[in-house]
């Protein structure tokens, strides 16, 4: 216990409160725990109770307490400690790369998500060394760590069946495409919506981009196919909705706008997979040869890449006050990379 009484006044807790703020946005954890130590002592916990809690020796809670007697708030703050910085051995960064990796809440955090405070807290726990909390994005990037959005992986997903496409369906439908002179279509919908879609941008600090917006609730539907061997496009424009007969009326468009055979590989969308749909492979299996690809695997689907890339290049961040527009705007995005065959070759490395 503390061999005297430690009793804080209301301006001083006030002013000690601004400064767990600051401390805490600036990534400050040595001024963080010692006033966040002194309030638990001003609440009446013993010493050896505070020192387990923050992972210190009662001496050093000890020490705290009496600098924050003779100098209040002054006491606490942490002189610059002379010549270089203690640095992580090797050792102890493969030791952290693996922590990182692990997640934030495998290191006892309640979130899921790593910011710098928390990997220079991490870092200070663990190994004993602090590190300037402007410093750790550049540790980061020497570790091969960079700060990125994170993406939905669906629950769904089945590992085998995805690797079990890429090492042996895959290599069977490209075998079975040339053999036949086949195109060798890679098919999907997109949906272009008239109130509009943002994306990131530079702009100034505190000046958040403004997009102005119809607000109408109305999208310009595609169907679209691309040559894995050759970059053809083939799409198909409507504002009507996507159903089975969409999209046999879409097949029908292309098979009338080639001579070849067709190996056609599609996601497992329902209206892709109706009895309709199926009566109409049937009725044309002597050009149109069908597979399907894995559950929840839009990364194999190379055209989503150029739906992606349309959308990146021609609509985000537009403005379109009529439909009229908008159907204007994706009709110029879709001749164009009709007329690009290169660039959607370019997408469709991804099975090597």
């Amino acid at each position: 216990m503390l061999p005297f009484r430690l009793t804080i006044s209301a301006p001083l807790r006030q002013e000690m409160n601004r400064a767990l703020k600051i401390a805490e946005r600036h990534g400050d954890i040595r001024l963080l725990k010692r006033i966040l130590v002194i309030f638990a002592l001003c609440d009446g916990h013993s010493t050896d109770k505070v020192a387990a809690l923050f992972l210190v020796s009662e001496e050093t809670v000890l020490d705290w307490a009496k600098m924050f007697l003779c100098y209040k708030l002054d006491g606490l703050k942490s002189k610059k400690p002379s010549g270089r910085k203690p640095k992580l051995s090797k050792d102890q960064k493969r030791e952290l790369v693996a922590l990182i990796d692990a997640g934030p809440q495998a290191a006892g955090l309640s979130c899921a998500c790593w910011r710098s405070p928390q990997i220079q807290h991490l870092i200070f726990e663990k190994f004993g060394v602090f590190y300037n909390v402007f410093y750790i994005s550049q540790l980061l990037g020497n570790l091969g760590f960079s700060f990125q959005k994170a993406a939905f992986v669906s629950d769904h997903l089945n590992e085998t069946k995805r690797k079990e496409w890429i090492k042996k369906t895959f290599p069977y439908i490209l075998a079975l495409a040339r053999s036949l002179q086949a195109h060798l279509l890679f098919g999907d919908e997109a949906s272009f919506p008239q109130w509009g879609t943002l994306s990131y941008t530079w702009a100034r600090k505190g000046q958040q981009p403004k997009v102005k917006t119809s607000g109408v609730r109305k999208g310009y539907k595609v169907l679209g196919l691309i040559d894995y061997f050759t970059g053809r496009f083939f799409y198909l424009a409507t504002q009507e909705r996507l159903n089975s007969e969409t999209y046999e009326r879409f097949l029908t468009q292309v098979l009338s706008e080639t001579d070849k055979p067709i190996v056609l590989v599609q996601d497992g969308a329902r209206y892709h997979t109706s009895a309709a749909m199926k009566k109409f492979f049937a009725q044309h299996a002597d050009r149109l040869t069908v597979f399907q690809l894995p559950s929840y695997s839009p990364d194999f689907n190379p055209i989503e890449k150029l739906w992606k890339n349309i959308k990146q290049q021609e609509t985000h961040m537009q403005y379109f006050p009529s439909f009229d527009s908008l159907k204007e705007k994706v009709d110029q995005a879709l001749v164009k990379f009709a007329n690009a065959p290169k660039e959607i070759l370019a997408l469709c490395g991804f099975a090597g």
